[in-house]
């Protein structure tokens, strides 16, 4: 008869926090340590730990790993104690500064998130930095860039697999005369399909363009 193989015990918050604290203690702190629990929980988890840890040393975890590592160990372990929705604002709010402006970061993550995502991003955004995402993105992009990131978070998109095939043919084809068809790009077709279709639908737009060709 073959052995029951259980699954392993679920890591313990309480335990993790423990160990975190004895790796920061000392002369120098036990980095190899920190990173070997943090990166090998869950978003769920690392919330448990980060609540663990304040509520046993009154401190919280993420002022105490920026103050015991540095360089980009630092900011590595800094954003991965975040859930996603704080990772991906954090990181936003970073992009679209004018110290270190990286609009492409700023793309990378907005035109990635589904309008949920989005929606709670933006929240997360403004509760963690008192500004509107939309303020900063019309401060820091300009043109056509700051018009479809502009778009991306303020226009609802369905998020289901459904699709109209007659929409998908009609998208399809205005995309080939505004671009193809044109001399130049009509950069609001582009602009309004894009933002305002379903991953699902532009997928489907994507297949009837190739065809087109």
């Amino acid at each position: 008869m073959a052995s029951l193989t259980l699954p392993p015990a679920p890591p313990n918050p309480r335990q993790d926090a423990i160990d975190l604290h004895k790796a920061f203690k000392g002369f120098g702190c036990d980095s190899t340590t920190v990173s070997n629990i943090l990166a090998h929980r869950d978003s769920m988890q690392r919330g448990y730990i980060q609540q663990e840890y304040k509520t046993m040393y009154s401190e919280e975890l993420s002022r105490r790993i920026s103050s015991e590592l540095s360089g980009n160990h630092k900011k590595a372990m800094s954003l991965w104690i975040l859930d996603p929705a704080g990772r991906d604002a954090t990181v936003l709010k970073e992009a679209l500064s004018a110290e270190s402006l990286d609009l492409k970061a700023a793309t990378d993550i907005i035109c990635s998130r589904t309008p949920s995502q989005l929606q709670i991003m933006k929240q997360t955004y403004y509760a963690k930095f008192g500004t509107y995402l939309e303020h900063d993105i019309s401060q820091q992009a300009s043109g056509d860039h700051q018009k479809i990131l502009l778009a991306y978070v303020g226009i609802p998109r369905y998020e289901g697999p459904e699709v109209d095939p007659t929409i998908v043919a009609h998208d399809a084809k205005d995309l080939y005369k505004a671009g193809e068809k044109k001399l130049g790009t009509d950069e609001k077709t582009f602009i309004r399909i894009f933002t305002e279709r379903s991953w699902a639908h532009m997928s489907a737009v994507a297949s009837a363009y190739h065809h087109m060709l």
